[in-house]
């Protein structure tokens, strides 16, 4: 069977959701767990979205873990923390998920536009996306330092090559894609519903 890094988190967007149509943890966790490997193929590059996306994941994995059947549907830790009027807190699960969310669009927004854009260089895709995203909630320190770790990003050419596999990428990416986006604009009106969908950090 013909496979590329996208093939595990495309099968795992299948299960993301109940019948019901609702978010379950675990499922919704996994699938950014597997974008993990992609961003190691940046190198030193992605070293700060991986830390952070991995701290995120972890956070909302260890309040999953203590208690499974209360916290399955991926809101209910969020609304755990409404009822305890924790969730502006910076340790809290609601804040893990939402800048778990903005680098999920941060990623989302650079494989499209690799897609989208097959003559623009690594580090132009890197920049253009994360101008879309993640810039708007950095204050200065956090894009000074994204600016300079863009400097490190490999080559487009190489890095397609990697990630490739034995399958079409460019499909994989854009399905990707298109099959995610829509889970991650779910997200951000919940968050919104919440109150909690414009926090920024220096």
């Amino acid at each position: 069977m013909e496979e590329t890094v996208f093939t595990p988190a495309l099968d795992g967007l299948k299960l993301v959701k109940s019948d019901q149509g609702e978010l379950l943890t675990k499922p919704y966790l996994d699938v950014c767990k597997m974008l993990l490997p992609i961003l190691d193929k940046f190198g030193a590059a992605m070293g700060v979205v991986k830390s952070d996306i991995s701290g995120n994941i972890s956070r909302l994995e260890s309040k999953y873990s203590s208690n499974p059947s209360r916290f399955n549907y991926l809101y209910s830790l969020i609304q755990a923390e409404v009822e305890t009027k924790t969730v502006k807190s910076s340790s809290s699960c609601t804040n893990g998920l939402l800048w778990l969310t903005r680098a999920m669009d941060f990623l989302v927004e650079l494989f499209c536009d690799l897609v989208e854009h097959q003559d623009w260089s690594m580090a132009h895709a890197c920049t253009d996306s994360y101008g879309k995203t993640l810039k708007k909630w950095h204050g200065w320190l956090a894009s000074s330092s994204f600016t300079v770790a863009i400097k490190l990003v490999p080559d487009r050419k190489k890095f397609m090559e990697v990630i490739g596999g034995t399958g079409n990428i460019q499909a994989d990416m854009k399905r990707f894609c298109t099959n995610f986006s829509p889970i991650l604009k779910e997200i951000h009106r919940f968050l919104a519903s919440v109150g909690l969908d414009s926090m920024k950090v220096t």
